[in-house]
């Protein structure tokens, strides 16, 4: 059964988009993957930005995505935005480090914001991921595969503004090399049986 106001982007459709609200930067590019065509991002230039805000008023939510990060030198790589550029947001990002990436699930929401983050938690790069970011009102946790990696106390309230940006903040720093199948958003707390199949 769906879930009411759940956004859920394939990212070819959207690269393929030709509406008003999907803008392209560079030349992302269609290429297969093991679940269908994905979307790849070069790490130089690469975005699509949405002119939606699919978190608002939201006091509860799930963002999940399934990507590929790219081996390459790039160490600090932000690869979903939503929000406003510096104040409420939420950030799916990468640090690259030694042929591995780590997790940072990112939140800021009135005068709190937490990284999730730990670079022992290490993945190799080159391979296909499902990551989550779950918030509520009182807590906040991270999922890679989903296996549990940090869960941390947090004062959540509502987004109400802003937009997205994919493969690169929305200030345009700090492009994601890689790969990105779907990114689905969800207005509550999932359990990990209930993310995308992977």
């Amino acid at each position: 059964m769906p879930i009411s106001h759940q956004t859920e982007w394939l990212l070819s459709d959207l690269l393929q988009d030709k509406t008003d609200g999907v803008h392209i930067k560079g030349k992302p590019q269609l290429v297969s993957s093991p679940y269908g065509e994905a979307v790849s991002f070069n790490g130089d230039g690469d975005a699509i930005f949405v002119d939606k805000m699919p978190l608002e008023s939201m006091e509860e939510f799930t963002v999940e995505m399934i990507f590929a990060p790219d081996k390459s030198t790039i160490f600090e790589q932000r690869v979903l935005h939503i929000g406003e550029i510096s104040k409420d947001r939420i950030l799916l990002e990468i640090r690259a480090k030694n042929e591995n990436w780590y997790f940072d699930g990112y939140v800021t929401s009135g005068k709190n914001k937490k990284a999730l983050i730990d670079e022992k938690l290490i993945h190799p790069l080159g391979k296909w991921y499902h990551v989550a970011l779950v918030v509520g009102k009182s807590a906040m946790s991270t999922f890679v595969n989903g296996e549990l990696e940090l869960t941390e106390p947090f004062d959540f309230k509502p987004l109400e503004s802003g937009q997205c940006s994919i493969g690169v903040r929305q200030n345009e720093v700090s492009w994601f090399a890689g790969e990105i199948y779907k990114i689905r958003i969800t207005p509550k707390q999932l359990n990990r049986e209930d993310f995308l199949a992977f």
